[in-house]
């Protein structure tokens, strides 16, 4: 009901959801010893961790629905995380311990709608190995100042089949939506994890209209994505490069090989920094890309095809 509700963990059985008033605040707590360590998955990998503010696993069904709002009270852990930051540089995400806001995991047919999710101490929402997801008419926002929220993703889709998000105003400080499928040296003999498909989707305003992470340190096979009915504006159109944030083989002698392939980019209408920002690298083969009706405008406006295998082009203007 209306009012504001302050929380630690909060773990929701089959059959019940939450609802939210109007006027409704559920407020976490900015005590970490109020958060229940349990078995999770957390940065591509399944291990104990802190849960969310809201859990919810093997709930078929869930739903969280209402205009009231979830609040992270996530500033404590902002300034604590930047304080380790300055005197451990290298310190990781998980290192400065924080919950997430949302986390939903082993369930299908879930909604999320209407609420404001604000304020996160780390990713905002999380939802694992679901099917049949959607999100609908959310206001998800971390500020960026007085304390910038680190790594306060807005949605983090993991090893998911099914998704929609829609009509979602997205405001955060690092990833809007990252579609997630595994991280490690190992990574493709994990049964955990997953490969991952993006189709149908129409974006403006990006940094980045799609960014393939390539990490030296895991087996990534990127394949069947479908980015089409595209207009706006973005940095890049296409970014693919290695990405070695954190780079750690552990123990693997090789750099393990990844791959993308079968990638189309079709009915684009963009103004963009740089068309092509892709890296050839021994850390990956890419092949089978096809780019088809782009109507672009880019200040770099260079592109070497030699770099993609099977590389088709199809009605593609790019002017500067």
């Amino acid at each position: 009901p209306k009012g504001t509700f302050l929380s630690g963990s909060i773990f929701f059985k089959p059959k019940t959801h939450l609802y939210m008033e109007e006027g409704a605040v559920l407020k976490g707590s900015d005590d970490i010893s109020n958060f229940a360590i349990v078995n999770t998955r957390i940065e591509g990998q399944s291990l104990k961790y802190f849960a969310a503010l809201v859990n919810a696993d093997k709930v078929n069904g869930f739903t969280i629905s209402g205009k009231g709002t979830i609040n992270g009270n996530g500033h404590r852990y902002w300034k604590s995380f930047w304080l380790r930051r300055q005197v451990i540089p290298k310190c990781t995400n998980m290192d400065e311990l924080r919950p997430r806001l949302v986390y939903i995991s082993n369930s299908n047919d879930v909604q999320i709608s209407g609420v404001r999710l604000m304020n996160s101490p780390f990713w905002t929402t999380h939802i694992y190995r679901c099917n049949n997801i959607k999100l609908l008419n959310l206001h998800i926002f971390a500020p960026a100042a007085p304390v910038k929220a680190p790594s306060s993703d807005a949605i983090d889709i993991d090893v998911c089949s099914n998704v929609l998000v829609k009509n979602c105003y997205m405001s955060v400080n690092d990833d809007a939506v990252a579609l997630k499928g595994g991280k490690g040296p190992w990574a493709d003999k994990d049964p955990n994890n997953g490969n991952i498909i993006l189709r149908r989707c129409k974006i403006s305003n990006a940094t980045r209209l799609l960014w393939l992470k390539m990490r030296p340190d895991t087996p990534q096979h990127y394949e069947y994505i479908l980015v089409e009915d595209i207009t706006g504006d973005a940095k890049s159109m296409l970014l693919i490069k290695p990405w070695t944030q954190f780079f750690d083989l552990k123990g693997r002698k090789d750099i393990p090989l990844s791959r993308a392939n079968n990638v189309t980019l079709r009915n684009i209408s963009l103004s963009c920094d740089i068309f092509f920002n892709v890296r050839k690298s021994d850390q990956y083969e890419l092949k089978d890309f096809t780019f088809e009706n782009l109507n672009i405008k880019a200040k770099n406006a260079q592109c070497d095809k030699e770099i993609i295998s099977n590389f088709e082009w199809k009605d593609v203007k790019v002017n500067q």
